[in-house]
């Protein structure tokens, strides 16, 4: 009878097995979680309509896998040399809060600084870069505990915008822990403002790291007996027993659950019933446990490890982000500074005219050939050019702080918290490349290099295997399990056990003694098997609960395509404003200089007049007025142009390739170091200082 149970059993589990390999009941991709995840095109139909070309696909963010330092943490502390070494803490580094390379550039009490010394500085120093710097690490943390089949705990994967000064327009994602705009791998955890609650759903995956648990227990018991028919006469039982149990579970990628059992028990006792004291008992059992339907297969079990190094590729891309956006605002900054600089020598050189104007006037009073009204006018316009000269100094402080908060790390040094920063770059008008291209290419190299589309990408493919997960989960839960043991038992004949035949204890070697060695070999010779297979069931009559998350895991899906596609637009608008920006900034910038210099001829003209008596002291004012307001045009003018320049090198995604910047090198730039090779920046001249108005030209212009 009991072989026939088994056998059905047995048929039973064959016939479940056989169900679960029909394209009906599973649904898993058997592929190998554990190789290394290779970069692969993901096909995105970018336009909805058929035979529409489709945006290129992204290039993803190289080297994989960049780190900070040479300490890889997706790999764990090994105990072969050291037993106790997975045991211990990991301790991470401090960071360094000196400033890199910054007293080369602090001459005669002041910090003469290039653009580029500005980026190479950023790019060492900064802190949002050097905070985002460490989620390459973070990422690395969750890879490790997918490795072991643990859920995700996400990695922060949006901008740091804590950098004063410098703001951009360009697309920025919202809402995120640690001054973050966005995170990935986590429940609930999201990009562009999509909260994906599923992430991380589905049928939990196997245990992978193996676990070993032991029992050591020691148990000293006195029972009084209500009946002293079953305990020899005793009123009193005395027993020790002694507990040596120990376990190993283990889980596997195919959703196989291995554990092996082995208790030992030795029990020393005067009870004359007993006929052995001290009695060895001994077992064993290794059962075999094997998910059918939900959980089965390396689909299931190994997704978490494909998600954590699609989120390691994220954190990558994320960083690559961070850089372009933190070089942009530093770029901002910069020209800010450039235009602050120049605006407070234009009011120097203002408030100079005007006193020399009043100087001349005040002459001219005591001798008698000028109204006293004149000398008003004049004192006036130098105290108006006074408060101005006191307002662009101000923000000139100001913006060098904002310079200086941007590129190091600390500001405790007097001599460089007081030393002013003194830009040495121009921006120049020579044409780019970029703006006689057509719109269509440079949205094609901004699709193909922007990291907000890897990343969204990327997402997506987590997406996916989300949903598969949780498609696995509606299936019911049936295991099939195989188990095998033994057991044995010895010891010693107890000195006290009684013959119920003779009512007088057993002769000594009545029961000869086995020790605990033939014990444990009994237990492992098949003498006393234990052995059998059979199945579980749990089938949901509902199954409401699945059917939510699997709607809801398709249903977030679709977002994170709409957003895709909404990325797409938003970029193409970009670009396409930018590249007109861009032009229509050049002419401001040609027109602005132009009218400088008509405005410096005018008031060259007037000057000479009023020498010769024929012009007003409000005549000159008025042209030195001017001259002021033509100024400043020309100075927002050529800061304009500079930063939508850089905001659409920022678009396109490439200006690391234009500025010769190593991405691998930028995340090894911890701070505090020998430092990295400075960029090289194009489209930079050397200040120059205004010229002379020149003659004017009563020649028409050339056509």
């Amino acid at each position: 009878m009991r072989s026939k149970n088994m056998q059905g059993a047995a048929s039973i589990s064959l016939l479940l097995m056989s169900l679960c390999t029909q394209p009906g009941w599973s649904q898993q991709t058997q592929s190998s979680p554990t190789a290394p995840a290779a970069p692969q095109a993901v096909v995105n139909d970018t336009t909805g309509t058929p035979g529409l070309p489709q945006a290129p696909q992204p290039k993803p963010t190289e080297p994989l896998f960049m780190r900070p330092t040479s300490v890889d943490y997706t790999k764990p502390k090994s105990h072969i040399w050291n037993p106790i070494a997975p045991y211990t803490p990991i301790n991470v580094p401090t960071f360094s809060m000196g400033n890199t390379t910054l007293g080369s550039l602090l001459k005669d009490g002041k910090i003469y600084l290039s653009l580029a010394d500005a980026v190479t500085l950023t790019l060492e120093n900064n802190y949002d870069i050097g905070i985002s710097r460490i989620n390459l690490d973070i990422a690395d943390t969750d890879l490790l505990r997918a490795k072991a089949g643990s859920s995700l705990r996400g990695v922060s994967t949006g901008l740091l915008t804590n950098t004063i000064g410098g703001t951009t327009t360009t697309i920025t994602t919202g809402g995120g822990p640690g001054a973050t705009s966005a995170g990935v791998g986590g429940g609930g955890t999201g990009v562009g403002g999509i909260v994906v609650s599923t992430n991380g759903g589905g049928p939990v995956p196997e245990n992978l790291d193996p676990v070993l648990t032991g029992q050591l227990e020691y148990e000293a018991s006195t029972q009084p007996q209500l009946n002293t028919l079953f305990s020899g006469g005793l009123s009193v039982l005395t027993t020790d027993t002694a507990t040596y149990n120990f376990n190993y579970s283990q889980g596997f990628l195919t959703g196989t659950q291995l554990t092996v059992g082995f208790n030992n028990t030795r029990v020393t006792t005067d009870n004359p019933f007993s006929n052995f004291s001290p009695s060895l008992t001994t077992s064993f059992r290794a059962t075999a446990t094997q998910h059918l339907l939900q959980g089965f297969g390396w689909g299931v079990n190994g997704r978490f490890i494909v998600q954590a190094k699609n989120d390691r590729r994220i954190t990558d891309s994320a960083f690559r982000q961070q850089v372009l956006y933190t070089i942009n605002q530093v770029e901002n900054i910069y020209w800010a500074l450039v235009s602050a600089y120049e605006d407070e020598q234009a009011k120097e050189r203002q408030l100079a005219q005007s006193s020399q104007l009043t100087s001349d006037n005040r002459k001219q009073l005591e001798i008698g050939t000028l109204a006293p009204l004149d000398v008003v006018n004049s004192d006036s316009a130098v105290a108006s050019d006074k408060q101005a000269l006191v307002a662009s100094k101000t923000n000139l402080e100001y913006q060098q702080l904002l310079m200086k908060q941007a590129i190091v790390r600390n500001l405790n040094d007097p001599a460089l918290s007081l030393a002013p920063v003194i830009p040495t770059d121009r921006v120049a008008l020579d044409r780019l490349p970029e703006e006689d291209l057509q719109v269509e290419d440079l949205v094609k190299v901004a699709y193909a290099n922007n990291p907000q589309i890897e990343q969204a990408v990327l997402n997506m493919k987590n997406n996916e295997i989300t949903i598969k997960a949780f498609k696995n989960g509606l299936l019911p839960i049936v295991d099939a399990y195989a188990f095998y043991g033994g057991s044995a038992l010895g010891g010693a004949q107890n000195p006290n056990a009684i013959n119920f035949n003779t009512n007088a204890p057993y002769a000594p070697g009545t029961f000869p003694s086995v020790g605990y060695g033939d014990v444990f070999q009994n237990t492992f010779n098949n003498n006393a098997p234990d052995k059998g297979v059979g199945v579980n069931m749990t089938i949901p009559i509902r199954n409401r609960t699945a059917q939510a998350d699997q709607a809801r895991s398709q249903m977030e899906y679709r977002q994170s395509q709409m957003r895709l596609q909404q990325l797409y637009t938003l970029i193409r608008i970009q670009v396409t404003n930018q590249q007109y920006a861009l032009t229509n900034d050049r002419a401001q910038v040609q027109a602005a200089q132009a009218a400088r210099d008509f405005a410096a001829q005018s008031l060259d003209a007037e000057e000479k007049k009023y020498r010769l008596g024929a012009s007003t002291t409000a005549n000159v004012l008025q042209q030195a007025r001017n001259l002021a307001t033509a100024e400043n045009n020309s100075i927002s003018a050529t800061a304009a142009y500079a930063r939508d320049r850089a905001q659409l090198f920022q678009l396109l995604a490439n200006t690391l390739d234009r500025y010769a910047i190593n991405i691998e090198s930028v995340a090894q730039a911890t701070g505090g170091g020998a430092g990295m090779q400075n960029p090289v920046i194009p489209g930079l001249t050397a200040p120059k200082a205004p010229e002379a108005p020149k003659p004017i030209d009563v020649a028409p212009p050339q056509q």
